[in-house]
């Protein structure tokens, strides 16, 4: 089959990657006028993992490997904590924080020279019973058997499909860096998430001294954005415990970049006809769970697992992959909007937490690691 795909992030690539290995006919087309180079650092949990090996994308020598999240009240007591060698034991694959940089262009890696064309801003996607059609804003268009939208929270596909205002603002924004921070912890496989009532922060080594770093704060799309953010961030965080202090001061307000959260609602069929969507433009969430990469790898594959299947009706295979996905997404998303990573939890609390929950958490969010277990 031919397969358009509306979007070079990474759901993008990786449908690319795995469509093309089963051997399809792939065009990719993506706004920007080249492959993104900025962002801040992405965790890719076990069940991401797991997926990038099945596509032939190695992690090794890139990010930096986490091996337990520390849970601290920002006075520095620990609330809670969980122990992520126990799901790299069990599942396989351990957990990474690399820069979206680094991801992209692990997965770009052996993809053919000319298979994404950039510049190509999709303003509408139409079908008919045999064929879809993309248009492009340069009065182009590009036609296939199917259409995949991958083209992120502000998905051109989905708007097509469902309309305005399927996509809302949630209650945090997150100011974030990745930066050459000096401290122990940029060295270690330790991910710290603290929490207090001014927000919360969340610090991991991101590999070659990179550390990446987050402030969530209360927010709303009618806030004003401060003149002079990361004095501001100084002003409510400096007081919190070590080692918030000295990441604050060895930050730049180069390295700053702010994103407001966003969510809607997952809909049990995303997609209508020979058009399906991957990653954020089917389910955009907050990134308290750190999941929103690896959910997207979790889509790529279960859409190339039904895709396997043949048949004579291909629109058969996207709506099995959409049912397949909903149960773990919704589940994923819901969790998500509920921001976990800004619960205060009392430490006499939290110690009841097993330190294996994440492993039960990433089976339960998963369709590759489940059916790799069974």
């Amino acid at each position: 089959m031919e397969i358009l795909v509306i979007g070079a992030g990474v759901g993008g690539l990786a449908a690319a990657r795995s469509l093309l290995a089963a051997g399809h006919r792939v065009r990719v087309f993506e706004q920007a006028p080249a492959r993104r180079t900025g962002g801040a650092a992405v965790t890719i949990f076990s069940n991401g993992a797991a997926v990038l090996s099945d596509l032939g994308v190695s992690l090794d020598g890139v990010g930096g490997r986490i091996d337990r999240i520390d849970a601290l009240t920002s006075d520095g007591r620990l609330r809670t904590s969980m122990n992520l060698a126990h799901a790299a034991d069990r599942f396989g694959f351990a957990t990474k924080a690399i820069s979206r940089r680094d991801l992209l262009g692990r997965l770009a890696d052996g993809l053919p020279d000319d298979l994404v064309r950039y510049g190509m801003s999709c303003q509408s996607v139409t079908q008919d019973r045999g064929r879809v059609t993309a248009t492009f804003s340069d009065g182009t268009t590009a036609t296939g058997d199917l259409l995949i939208g991958a083209d992120g929270h502000h998905s051109v596909v989905r708007r097509c499909l469902w309309g305005e205002g399927a996509v809302r603002p949630a209650t945090f924004g997150t100011w974030q860096g990745l930066s050459p921070i000096d401290i122990d912890l940029a060295r270690s496989t330790l991910h710290l998430m603290i929490t207090g009532r001014e927000g919360a922060c969340g610090l991991m080594s991101a590999g070659d001294g990179l550390l990446q770093w987050w402030f969530d704060v209360r927010w709303s799309p009618a806030d004003p954005r401060p003149a002079a953010p990361l004095a501001e961030l100084r002003r409510r965080f400096g007081h919190w415990a070590s080692p918030v202090p000295e990441v604050l001061a060895g930050a730049s307000e180069d390295d700053l970049g702010f994103f407001g959260h966003h969510w809607n609602k997952v809909r049990q069929v995303w997609g209508e006809g020979r058009i399906t969507l991957v990653g954020d433009a089917a389910h955009t969430m907050p990134p308290t769970l750190g999941q929103g990469a690896n959910q997207t790898l979790e889509d790529v594959w279960v859409l190339g697992r039904e895709l396997a299947k043949g048949g004579d009706d291909p629109v058969v295979w996207l709506r099995a992959y959409e049912k397949a996905r909903y149960p773990h997404i919704s589940l994923v998303s819901r969790l998500a909007r509920r921001s976990p990573a800004n619960w205060r939890i009392p430490p006499v609390i939290g110690r009841l937490f097993p330190e294996t929950s994440q492993t039960t958490m990433l089976a339960r969010f998963s369709n590759r690691l489940t059916a790799s277990a069974v």
